[in-house]
C-alpha cells in the first residue's frame, strides 16, 4: 500500500471556494451572478458544459433532485444553523413558515411563500454543497430563458403534453435530447407546464445569505440534536454503544421483521400496481431465474406502498412494531434533518429477525446490555460534530461503522467499496485503519456487484468541487472511492483515544484502536464516465442490494462481537 499523501492542486477550485466564503461573510445578501463566472472557470466533473450556450440538463437535474420544489418560487435563500439563529437575526419564526424537502437531499428547509427559503445547515459541507448547485442552478435556467426566446411565434408550452410536434419543436429549440424532457416530466409531476411557462417567463437572479458562520453555532446545534435522543433514551448515556452511520431504513427492516410479516399485504399492492419492472421481478424471484433476494425485494416495496396513501395508515403500525422490539425512531424536528434510531439488543426477537443474520439464539440478545445507535448519515463535516457529540455524551463505544453512497473511479454502480486508507480533503490527513469489515463479509449478500477491499478513498469537500485535474491526483495514486464523510469521522475517530485534536496535513496511523472500525461504500456514482451521475439516473431497487448487503455485514459484526464480548474470550479490538 503506498504511503504517500495526494498533492492535490486546483487553483480554479481554490479560486472558487476563496471567492464565495469571501462574499458570504458579508451581512448583506450576495447575487449568485457574482459566482457564475468562478463557478464555470472550474471545469466541475458535475457541470462540464457550464461555459457553453446549450444546457447541460445532467447538472440542471442533479440540482432539481436537491433543490427544494418551490425553488421556482425562490429569490433569497437564508442559511443558519438554527430556528433560534433566523429568529435572533430578524427573519421570522421558521415555525411559521412552510416545512418543505428536496427530493435527493436532506435538508430541512422553510419556505415563507412570498420568495425566501430557509435552509438549516449542519455544518460548512453545506455551504459547499449549497452554493455550488444554487449556481449551477441559475445558470443552467438561464440557458433554457434564453432558448426559450427563440421558440417560433404562436408556440403554447400547453401542448408539449399531447401534441407530439410541439414536443420536438421544444426539444429541437432548447438542443436536448428527448429524455431529457422525459426526466423533467418525472421530477416536476404535475407541474411540469407551470416550471416551463416559469423558465420562459423570467430570468433567475437568486440571492443568497449566511447568518452565522461560527462553530460554536454548528457545534451548539449538533447539541441540541443530541438531546432529543439523550431524552427519548436515557440509557444511552450509561449503556455501551455501538454507533451505526447509515440509512433510515435498511438496519431496522433487518431488525424489526415488519416487511417479512407483511408480504401478503405488500404482494396485493404490487399485483394493483402498474409498475410492470417489479412484477417482472418478483416473478423472475419466484422462479429462480433471477439471484436477488425475496427480503430486499419486501424491503423495497414497503418503502414503496409507505408513501401511498393507503400506506401512511401503515406507518403508525410499523412504529409500534418496532417499539415493541426495542426499535426507537427520533426524528430531528426543529434541528438540521438527520434521524436516529436506537435500538436495544436486549429486546430485539429473535424470530423476526432477518433469516440472513444467522442468529438462532434469544439467549444472545436476552443478556446483551448494549445499544445500537444508528444515524441517517449526514452530509461532509457534520460527520465530525455528530460523532464527537456521541463520543462525549454516550457510553462505552463499543464500535463504530461507516456505511453510505460514493463515487467509483474503478468500478461500476452496485459495487462495495471497503477502504483501509482515506484521505481527508478537509484536515488534508491522510487516514490508515484495519478495516474490520472485509470482503466476505459482504459478498454473500451482494447479488449485482463485486466487493472491492483494500481500497483508497477520499473525502471531498463538495460534490460539484471536483474536475478532471483534481481526480486525476487521486486517480494516480491508487485513490477510487470518493465520498463526503469518511474523513471526518476519522478525524472524530482519532480524538475518541488520543489526547488531542486530530492534526492536519499528516499520514496519520489508526492501528490498534481499542474499539472496532468498519466503513463500507457502495458505488452511486461514476464520475470519469461522461454524464453518468445520479443526476441523469436513480439507483431505485437495484441500488437495495448494496446497502442490504453492507448492513448485514455490520448487523453480523456486531453480534459476533457481542458474542465474544459477553463470552469475555478476548477483547474485542483483537478480532480479526
Amino acid at each position: 500500500m503506498e504511503r504517500t499523501v495526494p498533492r492535490v492542486a486546483s487553483e480554479e477550485i481554490e479560486l472558487y471556494l476563496r471567492t464565495y466564503y469571501s462574499l458570504l461573510r458579508s451581512t448583506a445578501e450576495v447575487h449568485v451572478r457574482t459566482l457564475e463566472e468562478a463557478h464555470a472557470g472550474m471545469n466541475s466533473l458535475l457541470h462540464p458544459d457550464a461555459r457553453k450556450p446549450s444546457p447541460d440538463m445532467s447538472a440542471f437535474i442533479y440540482c432539481l433532485l436537491r433543490l427544494p420544489e418551490c425553488m421556482w418560487q425562490v429569490d433569497l435563500v437564508v442559511l443558519g444553523q438554527s430556528p433560534e439563529v433566523f429568529a435572533k437575526k430578524g427573519i421570522g419564526k421558521l415555525e411559521d413558515w412552510e416545512d418543505i424537502s428536496a427530493p435527493a437531499r436532506r435538508r430541512r428547509c422553510f419556505f415563507d411563500g412570498e420568495g425566501t427559503l430557509a435552509c438549516l445547515i449542519a455544518s460548512r459541507s453545506d455551504i459547499d454543497d449549497l452554493v455550488p448547485m444554487l449556481t449551477a442552478y441559475q445558470i443552467e435556467w438561464n440557458k433554457l430563458n434564453r432558448l426559450m426566446g427563440q421558440l417560433p411565434d404562436g408556440f403554447s408550452l400547453d401542448d408539449i403534453e399531447d401534441d407530439e410536434q410541439a414536443c420536438r419543436t421544444l426539444t429541437e429549440t432548447l438542443g436536448l435530447a428527448p429524455e431529457d424532457l422525459d426526466h423533467l416530466k418525472t421530477i416536476w409531476k404535475g407541474d411540469f407546464v407551470r416550471n416551463l411557462k416559469s423558465i420562459a417567463a423570467q430570468r433567475r437572479d437568486l440571492r443568497v445569505q449566511l447568518l452565522s458562520a461560527s462553530l460554536s453555532e454548528y457545534r451548539r446545534a449538533t447539541h441540541a440534536w443530541w438531546q432529543r435522543i439523550e431524552a427519548a433514551s436515557p440509557d444511552i448515556l450509561a449503556r455501551p454503544v455501538y454507533f451505526v452511520s447509515s440509512n433510515a431504513h435498511s438496519l431496522v427492516n433487518i431488525l424489526s421483521g415488519f416487511a417479512l410479516q407483511h408480504q401478503d399485504l405488500l404482494l396485493d399492492y404490487l399485483e394493483s400496481s402498474d409498475d410492470s419492472e417489479l412484477l417482472a421481478e418478483w416473478g423472475d424471484i419466484q422462479a429462480r431465474q433471477v439471484p436477488s433476494s425475496r427480503e430486499n425485494f419486501f424491503y423495497y416495496v414497503l418503502k414503496k406502498y409507505l408513501q401511498t396513501p393507503a400506506g401512511r395508515e401503515l406507518r403508525q403500525e410499523r412504529l409500534e412494531a418496532e417499539k415493541a422490539c426495542g426499535i426507537a425512531r427520533i426524528t430531528s424536528a426543529h434541528s438540521f434533518d438527520l434521524e436516529a434510531q436506537v435500538v436495544d439488543l436486549s429486546r430485539l426477537d429473535a424470530d423476526k429477525l432477518d433469516p440472513r443474520l444467522g442468529l438462532d439464539s434469544q439467549d444472545l440478545l436476552a443478556s446483551s446490555d448494549a445499544l445500537i445507535l444508528n444515524i441517517d448519515y449526514p452530509l461532509g463535516l457534520a460527520a465530525y460534530d455528530v460523532l464527537r457529540e456521541v463520543s462525549d455524551q454516550a457510553g462505552e463505544v463499543l464500535g463504530v461503522y461507516m456505511m453510505g453512497k460514493a463515487a467509483t473511479l474503478n468500478g461500476v454502480i452496485g459495487d462495495v467499496m471497503l477502504p483501509n486508507v482515506v484521505y481527508d480533503g478537509h484536515s488534508y490527513n491522510t487516514y490508515m485503519f484495519a478495516n474490520s469489515i472485509q470482503a466476505d463479509d459482504v459478498a454473500p449478500y451482494l447479488t449485482y456487484g463485486t466487493v472491492l477491499d483494500n481500497q483508497k478513498g477520499v473525502s471531498v469537500r463538495g460534490t460539484f468541487l471536483q474536475n478532471s485535474t483534481y481526480m486525476d491526483v487521486f486517480y494516480r495514486e491508487g485513490y477510487t472511492d470518493i465520498e463526503m464523510e469518511a474523513g471526518p469521522y476519522l478525524s472524530a475517530v482519532y480524538e475518541m483515544y488520543r489526547p488531542k485534536r486530530h492534526p492536519s496535513d499528516e499520514i496519520v496511523n489508526l492501528y490498534g484502536l481499542p474499539f472496532d472500525l468498519g466503513m463500507l461504500h457502495y458505488a452511486s456514482d461514476t464520475p470519469l464516465s461522461k454524464g453518468r451521475n445520479l443526476g441523469a439516473g436513480n439507483l431505485s431497487y437495484f441500488g437495495m442490494d448494496p446497502s442490504y448487503a453492507a448492513a448485514l455485514a455490520i448487523l453480523r459484526r456486531i453480534f459476533k462481537l457481542e458474542r465474544t464480548r459477553l463470552g469475555r474470550a478476548q477483547p474485542i479490538h483483537q478480532l480479526s
